[in-house]
């Protein structure tokens, strides 16, 4: 099948690269407990911090003598999870904030993007996230909601832009004349015309997602131990760096990796979605 210039000029090596690595993270979240090797709570003192293509285990142990594969198999089945829960719901929620105060203006505008989006966009996000856990506790349902609330503004605002130049448009225009519902108006007229850079910016907010949970649970408030999480993988090994660095190396090194990924394939949508957003840039 021949492929069209564009279509051609999104796919470069490297993205094809992290598109392939994308899609083997995505098979290793759903087949997780198939494919790891050990239990990735179980505990072997003796075989404690063993170097990574140590006997029977790829990337070597932790400090507690759990296979560090099969941790980081778990913890990708934890990370996009939790990710994909949390950016679902702000591309919902942000999406619907702007699409509302985009077309109906006046009192609704004021109200969803001054004292909603504006004011949650008014504090970092790391304080926020801090501030739901350290209330509600930690665990994967606390920080999807908080990560998607925190992240819902980004989307309300580029879909609050994109709605405000297309709203006046003629197929606008000749919906309402045929008497269409605002609904139908709303889901199936506008919102499929402005779903481009909402698209791309699903990609780049998966990768924000997935820092800010490894930077909780670094932190000791995201997912509850013994639970395995990159970022409190990163946690435990860095105490160790000195000695045996690849408990601490190995799950960094998925985390950047993944958040890269995330982002070039960010850059891969806008140029197959939006060509003229890279000129403009």
């Amino acid at each position: 099948m021949k492929l069209s210039p564009r279509v051609r000029q999104a796919i470069t090596p490297l993205r094809a690269i992290m598109a392939i690595y994308l899609l083997v993270m995505l098979i290793v979240m759903v087949f997780a407990p198939l494919l790891a090797p050990y239990d990735p709570i179980a505990q072997n003192v003796a075989l404690r911090l063993q170097p990574i293509f140590s006997e029977g285990h790829i990337l070597g142990t932790d400090e507690l003598g759990r296979d560090i594969l099969s941790r980081i198999m778990y913890g990708a089945q934890i990370e996009l999870f939790i990710a994909l829960g949390a950016t679902l719901l702000a591309t919902a929620l942000g999406t619907l904030l702007g699409l509302l105060g985009a077309y109906f203006s006046g009192l609704t505008e004021f109200v969803t993007m001054r004292l909603i989006v504006d004011v949650v966009l008014a504090f970092p996000p790391i304080i926020l996230a801090l501030l739901a856990v350290t209330l509600y506790g930690p665990g994967s349902i606390t920080l999807i909601i908080a990560i998607g609330v925190l992240f819902a503004p980004i989307f309300a605002r580029i879909t609050y832009g994109q709605v405000l130049s297309v709203k006046r448009e003629e197929y606008v225009d000749a919906a309402k004349t045929f008497g269409a519902p605002t609904p139908v108006i709303l889901f199936k007229t506008v919102l499929p015309n402005v779903s481009a850079p909402i698209i791309v910016q699903f990609s780049l907010t998966m990768a924000a997602a997935i820092l800010l949970e490894s930077g909780l649970s670094y932190l000791g408030l995201g997912v509850v131990p013994p639970t395995p999480s990159w970022g409190s993988m990163v946690a435990q090994g860095q105490r160790y760096l000195t000695t045996d660095p690849h408990a601490l190396l190995v799950p960094g090194a998925f985390v950047v990796i993944t958040i890269l990924a995330f982002g070039i394939l960010g850059d891969a949508l806008r140029d197959l979605l939006d060509p003229k957003a890279k000129q403009r840039s």
